[in-house]
């Protein structure tokens, strides 16, 4: 079993993944968390850095190997959707606040603003249904819900325990 925890950068994936990661430990659970921006980084899987957006584009192809093989994940990261999953869980924020933790974190104002408008466009939910079909999508609004309830969330479809829900979460009025 493999679950892809996604999201728009600021939606919470980390936050919540960590505290997934620390219930999988205390309760011997099967399940390991794998954070890819960190494998991303460690294993130098990227193919170039963006000097504009400040970052580094990711090596697909090299994450996709490097994912092969590994059961019983939960693969956290903004790219987790364009990897094979059975499961994706698709965080989602309101795009003000979104932008609100963004630029608390120090991400520049037009990066912040670009992300929010990304999660208002539905982007990487779009993307995960086009990858995985409806059937396996999972959308988890963190607006207004602590990291631990996230984290609930995530263990609900990890378990099997939630039914499917693309497309519940609209943000689009953040751009009129």
């Amino acid at each position: 079993m493999r679950v892809a925890v996604t999201g728009t950068p600021g939606t919470g994936k980390t936050t919540a993944s960590d505290l997934l990661e620390q219930r999988f430990a205390e309760s011997e659970s099967d399940f390991d968390v794998v954070h890819l921006n960190r494998v991303l980084e460690d294993e130098d899987l990227y193919t170039e850095v963006d000097a504009d957006r400040e970052s580094k584009i990711a090596d697909l192809e090299a994450l996709a190997e490097w994912l092969e093989g590994r059961d019983d994940v939960v693969v956290e990261s903004h790219l987790a959707h364009h990897f094979d999953a059975d499961r994706v869980a698709v965080l989602r924020c309101a795009p003000a606040t979104l932008e609100e933790r963004l630029l608390e974190r120090g991400e520049t104002a037009a990066k912040a603003q670009e992300n929010a408008e990304s999660e208002a466009l539905d982007v990487i939910l779009a993307e995960a249904v086009e990858e995985h079909g409806l059937e396996s999508v999972y959308e988890i609004d963190t607006t207004d819900r602590s990291p631990e309830a996230v984290a609930d969330a995530l263990e609900a479809v990890v378990a099997g325990e939630r039914e499917p829900s693309a497309g519940e979460v609209e943000f689009v009025g953040y751009l009129g």
